[in-house]
């Protein structure tokens, strides 16, 4: 039986410096993983706008069609409900308003079932490292990004800088905020950023691939004196 470790922030934001990587890393899928590491996606939610809007544009056209004598002149003078269906519910009065309430409820579900996953906070995965035959070692999302955003913050001409874990466990991407002084150097900050810290996480964790979103901002925490 396995026994996980868990390194929080108690056991310091110094990453693992001799964790052994995977011997086969799994193949990353860069294009979506990037996106993911600039923005929430909001992809289930435009696919859901898009269903909808076909259903009722669909319903709009069948309608139409149905006034303009499409489906022949006499059922476009008829009424949009067909008086057989009129007549059964009716008939059964009972029936029609159990079926009305239930159509009502699921309705009401699937909409808050939408608005939850549109508003519920983005997951931060934590990390699973395969530490041995009977040890697995799992490195929380809070913990990698208190070291990386230690780290960058140490970069000559970094004021301070703020990090996050996003995506899914076997995906995970990083987005990475970086207040920068008056006189940095971006390019030296970017570069710097890549070869001392990025690749120090990538390999601590046995990542193949982790796409990072680096925002730069200016740092104004220090305001200058002004003379009188």
């Amino acid at each position: 039986m396995s026994t996980p470790v868990d390194l929080g922030k108690e056991t310091g934001t110094q990453l693992p410096a001799t964790t052994p990587a995977p011997a086969t890393p799994a193949p990353a899928k860069l294009r979506r993983r990037s996106r993911s590491a600039v923005a929430r996606s909001a992809g289930g939610d435009r696919w859901t706008m898009v269903v909808v809007g076909l259903v009722m544009l669909a319903g709009g056209v069948l309608v139409a069609l149905l006034s303009h004598g499409v489906f022949g002149t006499a059922r476009a003078g008829r009424p949009l409900l067909d008086p057989m269906i009129v007549d059964t519910l009716r008939a059964q009065p009972l029936a029609s308003r159990i079926i009305a309430i239930v159509a009502g409820v699921v309705l009401v579900l699937l909409g808050l079932i939408w608005a939850s996953n549109s508003v519920r906070p983005e997951p931060r995965p934590d990390l699973l490292l395969d530490g041995g035959k009977d040890t697995s070692i799992v490195i929380s999302s809070s913990a990698v990004a208190d070291a990386v955003a230690t780290q960058a913050g140490g970069l000559p001409g970094v004021g301070r800088a703020r990090a996050r874990m996003v995506g899914a466990a076997r995906a995970p991407a990083l987005r990475l905020t970086l207040w920068l002084a008056d006189d940095a150097d971006v390019r030296d900050v970017i570069e710097r950023l890549d070869e001392q810290v990025l690749a120090c996480v990538r390999t601590s964790l046995g990542l193949a691939a982790l796409p990072v979103a680096v925002r730069l901002e200016l740092d104004r925490s220090q305001s200058t004196p002004r003379v009188a």
